[in-house]
């Protein structure tokens, strides 16, 4: 069994939007089944926090649509029931160009606690690796009241790792997120049938 497990994030309102992210298809696939086989392919087990967007088991933040680190808590509850321990591969449903390399990269990499990419100096850390002992403290910070997942980057020991380290198995575009109309057409995906006029 791979010694990392998954989480994909599927919770987000989507907001500026208009519709569901993870329904927006990359290839004629839907977000949502694209980022859980990618994941499938690296990690086991693999979880949905969010809405049951994909095949995956899921389980929901509490309350729903709390924000990244209540689902990113939800999803390491959820695996530790399942007796799993092991260090885990977040991936946001909204991030189109991932691809296994850099999965398979954050997954593997040496560094004994958090792996968050950055871009132009800029923290990832919807596509990054956390360990047990940073979910214990994101649980801890979730109890206090903390909703926003810098305040887990700024507790937890992290290896930050810019372009001169993941360019290796990414290009920039793999931290693109889509979450405006404008990021769609720039992105070349499709919207769901369903889309509103």
């Amino acid at each position: 069994m791979p010694a990392t497990a998954g989480l994909l994030l599927t919770g987000g309102a989507s907001t500026r939007l208009g519709v569901d992210k993870a329904e927006l298809r990359r290839d004629g696939e839907r977000l949502a089944d694209r980022g859980a086989r990618l994941l499938a392919l690296v990690c086991s087990p693999v979880l949905e926090v969010g809405t049951g967007a994909s095949h995956l088991p899921t389980v929901r933040e509490d309350p729903p649509g709390a924000g990244p680190l209540a689902g990113i808590v939800a999803g390491a509850d959820a695996l530790h029931a399942r007796g799993v321990d092991q260090p885990i591969v977040v991936l946001a449903v909204d991030l189109p160009f991932v691809d296994t390399a850099l999965l398979r990269w954050l997954a593997e990499h040496p560094a004994p606690r958090a792996v968050v990419p950055r871009v132009d100096g800029i923290a990832q850390p919807l596509c990054a690796r956390y360990t047990a002992a940073d979910l214990v403290v994101a649980a801890r910070l979730r109890a206090e009241g903390h909703s926003a997942l810098r305040d887990l980057l700024a507790t937890v020991p992290v290896t930050y790792v810019d372009e001169t380290d993941w360019a290796a198995c990414a290009d920039r575009r793999a931290f693109d997120d889509v979450d405006t109309p404008e990021a769609v057409a720039r992105a070349g995906l499709g919207w769901p049938p369903s889309r509103p006029g």
